[in-house]
């Protein structure tokens, strides 16, 4: 097996690239990762609301929710539907 020599320009060049890809990385917007779940403290923080009005808007229907075990979880997906179903628009 014939060896490589490696420079300090090629350790200097992976270097610029190494830093590079973590600048998309960390530069990637946030939205891109979001949770399929949320539990509830995090739907309250959310949404603004307190745990009364959590609690009412799963008792009236208006949050579709699934509870696994003790723990209360709903789905992003259900929420973003919800606030885009009851959009008011002024016009």
């Amino acid at each position: 097996m014939p060896a490589a020599i490696i420079t300090t320009d090629d350790l200097h060049d992976f270097k610029l690239e190494l830093i590079a890809e973590f600048k998309k990385i960390i530069e990637q917007p946030a939205s891109k990762y979001v949770k399929k779940y949320l539990k509830s403290a995090e739907v309250m923080e959310l949404l603004q609301i307190s745990p009364g009005t959590l609690q009412n808007m799963r008792i009236n229907g208006t949050l579709p929710y699934s509870k696994v075990g003790g723990i209360i979880l709903y789905e992003t997906e259900a929420i973003q539907k919800v606030l885009e179903d009851n959009r008011v628009n002024n016009q």
